[in-house]
């Protein structure tokens, strides 16, 4: 079953275009979009698991430039 996040993003000041532009060159990314209030940057991310995830959010969203930080939540699954 695929691992999907949204992930909440904090910019440096005039960063979040880039951030955006940067995030839907991911193959991973399926959404990625500016936000108005307490984050920046929005992005919706499909992996194969949950390691993969992690591999991503730590090793690529995270390193992004103008990425402060990183706020994840993970989709619940087949909840009824």
């Amino acid at each position: 079953m695929p691992a999907i996040a949204l992930v909440l993003i904090s910019t440096e000041p005039g960063q979040e275009q880039q951030v955006v532009a940067d995030l839907k060159e991911m193959r991973e990314v399926s959404e990625a979009m500016v936000l108005f209030g307490e984050y920046d940057v929005y992005c919706k991310v499909v992996v194969d698991d949950f390691s993969r995830l992690s591999n991503l959010i730590l090793g690529s969203i995270r390193t992004l430039g103008g990425v402060v930080e990183t706020t994840t939540l993970t989709a619940a699954t087949d909840v009824q």
